[in-house]
C-alpha cells in the first residue's frame, strides 16, 4: 500500500494547475468568439478608399520672400535654419549651427552669416568659411521657393 503524503498532493495540485495556465496563456490573442476577419485585401482597399478625400498638408512656410533682404538673409533660430538670398530672387538656405562649436549663428550682413560665439563668419552664397576659426562650412538645407513664400522641402 502506497500512503499520498501531502506534499505529493501539493505538487501534483499545483503542476496541474500551472498546465490549466499555461494552456490559457497558450490562448491569448486567440479569438474565443465567432468574429468576422477581414481579409488583408479589403483592409487595404478600405484604407485606400478612406485616404482618397484627405489632401496631403502643405509643409508651413519658413518665410515670405519679402522677410529675406537682398544681399542678406535671417536667421530662423527654432529651425536651426539660415535663409539668404545673395542676389535678388536667388534664395539659398544653410544650417545655423556653426561647424566650429556647435553655436548658433546670430546674424547676416556685409555678405556672411556670422557666428557670435569665435567670430567665424560664411559665405553667404555657398556656406562657405569666409573667416575661421571654422573651417567646415554650413550644410546647404533644400528648399523650395513657391510664390512668395519659402518652405523647407
Amino acid at each position: 500500500m502506497t500512503e499520498t503524503t501531502r506534499r505529493a498532493m501539493m505538487l501534483s495540485a499545483g503542476g496541474t494547475g500551472l498546465a490549466a495556465i499555461l494552456t490559457a496563456c497558450a490562448s491569448y490573442g486567440v479569438p474565443t468568439t465567432d468574429v468576422a476577419v477581414e481579409s488583408p485585401a479589403a483592409a487595404e482597399e478600405e484604407t485606400a478608399s478612406s485616404d482618397a478625400p484627405k489632401k496631403k498638408a502643405a509643409k508651413k512656410a519658413l518665410a515670405d520672400t519679402a522677410d529675406i533682404p537682398s544681399g542678406g538673409g535671417k536667421v530662423f533660430e527654432g529651425q536651426k535654419i539660415v535663409v539668404t538670398q545673395p542676389t535678388d530672387g536667388e534664395f539659398k538656405a544653410f544650417t545655423a549651427i556653426c561647424t566650429h562649436q556647435g553655436c548658433t549663428v546670430a546674424s547676416v550682413s556685409n555678405g556672411t552669416i556670422n557666428c557670435p560665439c569665435h567670430g567665424s563668419k560664411f559665405s553667404i552664397e555657398d556656406g562657405s568659411v569666409a573667416n575661421g576659426p571654422a573651417s567646415e562650412p554650413l550644410e546647404e538645407k533644400k528648399i523650395t521657393v513657391d510664390g512668395d513664400k519659402i518652405r523647407l522641402a
